[in-house]
């Protein structure tokens, strides 16, 4: 007989760093490839195309050490391994040094394309921290001074500036400028891109957290309730049951039916309670017990029609073989929060109509659960799984969805809503049978 689930925590999410990190790395990768290429043809254009002199076979030796550091730097980014500011820092100082060698080989500080530099200091002002990125500037500045003091300039481009666009600096300068603000408005807005979608995931992930934290306080508001009320409603439940046989009672009917009913209700007070800690999580896993999917749903559809007394839910399953699995008692409640939900929304608006469709897609379990009533309104639709968020009305209202999306996101699973064409809505949950069922030396059956 298996005994252990096949649940496995599901594997964690890169971080919202992480993943910004690796989307800015992949940015200068790209980035170096265009800068190969545009050098590659800058190249060929000054020297067979303006017949300027140039060391070209030296110029295309350091082009081919910045291809190879690129093909490492792709090696690298294929791991998925968080990405430092370091490795960073490290990347563009690659560059820059680079770009020195090429500017040394071709007039160094004369040349036009020397304010490539501030591609460099603009990418680390986006991309570092500080420090770094005022190591970026210093190194920068001092590959500049060292081009201007040590650099040979080229005899065949001197910056005469009064021939226009005739003139081969100028040109050039022209093409650095349109080359340095094609660049920035491109891999800057990417850039930022990637650091919008991390705010994103940050402002996801603090979501989550308090939410989490707002299960944690209803689970331990309901503790407190347990033992506040737990007590007194025993008491009474014994009390009633005493004064059922006492003579007094006993002897008149009526007395004895209402006695009945306190203690019917006391009782209904008690299993109240008892929903409110397994809504709360505090009684999740508590006296599990081996059963199948198809008993198990069949249990809880029976078990709700008859503390509702409603016999209107229609069931249609397509789930196909059954599977071992053990009952769980938050999935009992998240099911019953759902069809309650329906139910309430069909009756509001006079109908009395609720469906349950059970089925199988791949590794997961889908249920969805129709209803008749109004429907969702738009904002709500953007909300579900937001606490406090309902159309009924009334004060704490918004719990049910609230602890089913919490549920079944701690199982792996997903809830999604919609409203249907013409009337009702449709609430689908969608579990991994790999959180719920049972399985024996890897398989996906059991006793």
């Amino acid at each position: 007989m298996p005994a252990d689930r096949a649940a496995r925590p599901p594997p964690a999410a890169a971080s919202p760093d992480d993943a910004a990190g690796l989307k800015n790395l992949h940015q200068l990768i790209q980035l170096r490839w265009i800068a190969v290429f545009g050098q590659i043809l800058t190249i060929e254009v000054v020297h067979y195309g303006l017949r300027i002199a140039i060391p070209v076979e030296t110029m295309l030796t350091v082009l081919g050490g910045l291809v190879a550091f690129n093909l490492l730097s792709l090696l690298r980014w294929r791991t998925r391994r968080r990405v430092t500011s370091a490795e960073l820092l490290v990347a563009l100082l690659v560059d820059v040094a680079a770009l020195t060698a090429q500017l040394y080989l071709s007039g160094g500080a004369t040349n036009p394309f020397v304010f490539l530099y501030l591609l460099q200091v603009i990418l680390g002002a986006v991309l570092l921290p500080g420090w770094a990125t005022w190591t970026i500037v210093a190194v920068a500045t001092a590959c500049f001074a060292g081009l201007a003091w040590w650099a040979p300039p080229l005899a065949a481009l001197p910056p005469d500036h009064d021939r226009g666009l005739a003139s081969p600096y100028m040109l050039g300068m022209l093409l650095s400028f349109a080359l340095n603000a094609a660049l920035l408005v491109t891999f800057i807005a990417r850039i930022v891109g990637n650091l919008r979608e991390r705010d994103r995931r940050l402002a996801a992930v603090r979501q989550r957290a308090a939410e989490e934290e707002h299960i944690v306080r209803m689970g331990l508001l309901a503790s407190g309730a347990a033992h506040e009320l737990g007590t007194p409603l025993s008491t009474l439940d014994v009390i009633l049951g005493d004064w059922q046989h006492l003579p007094h009672f006993s002897s008149d009917p009526e007395l004895a039916q209402d006695v009945a009913e306190m203690q019917a209700q006391v009782r209904r007070c008690k299993s109240i309670l008892g929903g409110i800690l397994l809504s709360a999580g505090e009684a999740r896993g508590e006296s599990p017990s081996v059963t199948t999917v198809d008993t198990f749903l069949d249990e809880v559809v029976e078990a709700w029609r008859q503390r509702r007394g409603f016999d209107g839910l229609a069931v249609r399953k397509r789930f196909g073989a059954d599977l071992p699995m053990v009952s769980d008692s938050a999935l009992r409640q998240m099911i019953v929060n759902v069809l309650d939900n329906a139910l309430e929304a069909s009756q509001s608006a006079g109908r009395t109509a609720v469906a349950l469709d059970v089925a199988r897609d791949g590794g997961a379990l889908v249920l969805t659960v129709r209803d008749e009533g109004p429907g969702f309104a738009p904002p709500m639709l953007q909300q579900i799984g937001k606490p406090y968020q309902s159309s009924k009305g009334r004060p704490g209202g918004g719990l049910g969805l609230f602890l089913v999306v919490n549920v079944a996101r701690t199982l792996g699973g997903s809830v999604a809503a919609r409203n249907l064409p013409g009337r009702g809505a449709e609430v689908t949950i969608a579990l991994p049978l790999a959180a719920i069922a049972l399985v024996e030396n890897g398989a996906g059956h059991g006793d």
